[in-house]
């Protein structure tokens, strides 16, 4: 069949787009590794690189292998749960886009290990790692992407039979990438336990400052940058007009994405900035890179679909959900070094809530249905949209946490039994880059002097011989 001029070039701009957009999404692979490697100890800055590069490699294995069958497969008709013919991509309705739609949802797929690898950072076996991300990475999340992603997903809204006559709104992933990444970083921190000397002898938490907050700042405007890719991106063909007007498409709907994405975040970074200095007394650099994040994570889900000034709300409040989870965690005495489960997974579940209080019906329509007239759908119950899209968020929120807890929840339960889990004592004091990878990431480490981390490493010394 011949192709006529116009449609190879809408379908060149379109896959370069989209590429281009997965381009920025792995740049946050990098963001990540400079986030984590700053916020923890000198002590473990190889350890946590490595696990970052591993969350990378092992799982463009496992996605390649079995998760995008399972996340786009069309599987059988009667089945809504999960897919499973391997490249049967009937949700791809050009063949072109086959390859580079791969690409952009494998550069997703790695981003949710990366998020559960800081849950339990600092005092994990290596080869856990190995075998969490394989798991998480190749059947967990893709079978949450095919609920809210696939066509025939049983909460897409796009499904031929949709959910309270609505679907759920997730755009770009703050439930189905987020949520999903930090219930399992929650199981995870959970079974481990924390960290030696986080919580002295009377339950009180012990401060452990990450060593670097250069590298915490500059994976912070890393992780910006790609969010550029990871919520614009996901108009994943740029190149769709509306058919009811003649200078609306998806491209305006694509710069209405940047903003919201840029509003929420900074919004939520303002927040945190005085929020934090209230509590604790004084400004906190490192604070209002997390209060950042938590915006952009918490406006993932609607970003699409919400006015610019309800992205400014979204980060407001997301803001103080982080912080107040952040104080939660602590009198629970959990220890996550990264905050990722209170950043992503619940400022990921508040962006859930907040797509269903906050949409609007003019935005669902050209998201979803490319601005066709005369379509009814249900939008945000606080701009007069009714309980439909709330009450599908809502399933959203408790499925995916039912969905991880049963399958990421005896996974690492497992893996304490087996005891492959946790390192030593004396390795965890003595530091994982010593004890596991053969040498510190800086030549001179700060400890390498102090009498205590010498009597630590000489006992894991003898212990190995």
């Amino acid at each position: 069949m011949e192709v006529s001029w116009e449609t190879s070039v809408t379908d060149s701009i379109n896959t370069v787009y989209l590429l281009f957009s997965a381009y920025l999404v792995f740049v946050m692979q990098l963001g990540f590794a400079m986030l984590c490697a700053g916020s923890v100890r000198a002590k473990n800055a190889m350890n946590i690189m490595l696990t970052n590069v591993v969350d990378a490699v092992v799982g463009s294995i496992s996605y390649y292998f079995f998760g995008f069958a399972f996340a786009f497969g069309s599987g059988s008709a009667s089945n809504p749960f999960i897919g499973t013919d391997y490249f049967a991509l009937k949700d791809i309705p050009n063949s072109t886009y086959d390859y580079s739609y791969f690409l952009y949802q494998w550069a997703f797929a790695i981003a949710v290990a990366g998020i559960t690898s800081g849950s339990i950072a600092e005092r994990t076996q290596f080869s856990a790692y190995l075998i969490f991300s394989f798991f998480l990475t190749g059947f967990v999340y893709p079978v949450v992407v095919h609920w809210l992603w696939s066509s025939n997903g049983w909460l897409s809204p796009s499904s031929s039979n949709l959910l309270f006559g609505s679907g759920a709104i997730d755009f770009a992933g703050s439930g189905v990438v987020h949520l999903v990444g930090g219930i399992a970083g929650l199981w995870g921190a959970f079974i481990e336990g924390p960290r030696v000397g986080r919580f002295d002898a009377f339950g009180k938490p012990v401060p452990m400052r990450g060593h670097n907050a250069t590298l915490v700042v500059l994976g912070t405007f890393l992780l910006w940058f790609g969010w550029f890719g990871f919520n614009p991106g996901s108009f994943d063909k740029i190149l769709v007009s509306y058919p009811t007007t003649t200078d609306q498409g998806n491209w305006t709907g694509v710069g209405r994405t940047a903003v919201t994405t840029t509003l929420a975040g900074s919004a939520a970074g303002i927040v945190t900035l005085f929020g934090r200095r209230l509590i604790v007394g004084h400004w906190d650099a490192l604070d209002v890179c997390n209060g950042v994040l938590g915006g952009f994570v918490a406006i993932t889900s609607g970003c699409s679909v919400v006015e610019p000034w309800a992205a400014i709300v979204c980060g407001f409040f997301s803001a103080w959900v982080l912080i107040g989870l952040n104080i939660l965690a602590l009198k629970l005495g959990f220890d996550d070094p990264l905050e990722a489960t209170q950043l992503h997974g619940g400022c990921g579940a508040w962006g859930l809530i907040f797509t269903g209080l906050f949409a609007k019906e003019e935005f669902v329509v050209q998201a979803y249905d490319s601005g066709e007239s005369g379509v009814v759908r249900p939008y945000g119950l606080f701009m007069g949209g009714g309980w439909g899209l709330i009450g599908c968020q809502v399933v959203e929120v408790l499925a995916i946490i039912c969905w991880v807890s049963i399958t990421m929840g005896p996974l690492f339960y497992a893996l304490h039994k087996l005891k492959i889990l946790r390192i030593s004592t004396e390795e965890e004091v003595a530091g994982l880059d010593i004890s596991s990878h053969g040498g510190y990431a800086y030549v001179a480490h700060p400890d390498e002097g102090h009498p205590r981390f010498y009597a630590d490493y000489m006992r894991l010394q003898d212990q190995r011989t």
